[in-house]
């Protein structure tokens, strides 16, 4: 994968009449009690269809980003299934190298569209239709997930929203975008948004420097052949957050290092 500059127009589709291919990449650290309720969940949920009813092939990529607990074992039974690919990280590097693992292995698998999907539950993967269905449509070339939109949620903690809202319009100020959640961890893209995008941050900077990459992307247009900005859209979604007795991960020196890379990829 390359950072920045025009993408090709390959695989790009303004819409899916024949069946595509799916990736759900799903980065997973210490997370063996709920990543086979996820599982699950996930492949007792249909596949997304297309435009003419056909059904959608998925694979299901699980990124094991050093876990110290049982969570290895757990993804190599899991990978037993022939649509799902067990990837181990060496070690822990964090959520955005994860990340970087997944989608560069879905690309090489040829997938057309990819999903980021949490492996702890606070996202429903019975939602990956209604976060699909922009670019299954063949409208959107990237779906943000936001938990501010008028689904049901967890009601937590007033500063972590507080943070969140900061981050976002930090975000938008500079990449001229009008999101409401970038923190938001469910997103979608079409393999000509994603493949030329080049993940750099290792952490949780990862959301931040997606938004900031995927802004000033630019992509060639199927009917004009000339460059386009991404047509980024926002669904709705629903949230189940976890505290930090439950396991939840992300704290207040992560919303400092969201602030810093909103800076350090809009700037660069």
């Amino acid at each position: 994968m390359h950072n920045g500059g025009s993408y090709p127009s390959s695989k790009l589709f303004e819409s899916y009449n024949d069946s595509m291919h799916i990736a759900v990449i799903i980065p997973v650290y210490n997370e063996q009690t709920l990543l086979p309720l996820l599982f699950n969940r996930l492949v007792n949920t249909p596949p997304s269809k297309t435009s003419d009813g056909q059904v959608c092939k998925r694979t299901i990529f699980l990124v094991n980003d050093g876990s110290t607990d049982n969570s290895k074992s757990v993804i190599d039974q899991l990978a037993e299934r022939d649509d799902t690919v067990a990837i181990h990280q060496p070690s822990n590097q964090g959520k955005g190298s994860a990340l970087a693992a997944g989608v560069s292995a879905a690309i090489e698998q040829g997938a057309d569209a990819l999903i980021i999907q949490d492996a702890d539950l606070e996202y429903d993967p019975h939602e990956h239709d209604s976060v699909l269905k922009p670019i299954i449509d063949g409208r959107a070339d990237a779906v943000i997930g936001t938990r501010f939109l008028g689904q049901t949620h967890r009601v937590l903690y007033y500063w972590h929203s507080i943070a969140n809202r900061l981050i976002t319009v930090t975000s938008n100020m500079m990449s001229n975008l009008n999101l409401t959640d970038i923190e938001c961890g469910f997103k979608a893209f079409t393999r000509g948004a994603i493949q030329n995008i080049t993940i750099t941050e290792k952490r949780f900077g990862v959301e931040p420097e997606l938004i900031a990459k995927l802004a000033k992307a630019r992509i060639v247009d199927n009917d004009t052949n000339n460059l386009r900005p991404l047509r980024i859209y926002e669904v709705p979604i629903s949230y189940s957050g976890r505290t930090y007795e439950e396991g939840k991960k992300i704290g207040w020196k992560d919303g400092f290092e969201a602030i810093w890379c909103i800076f350090k990829h809009n700037l660069s």
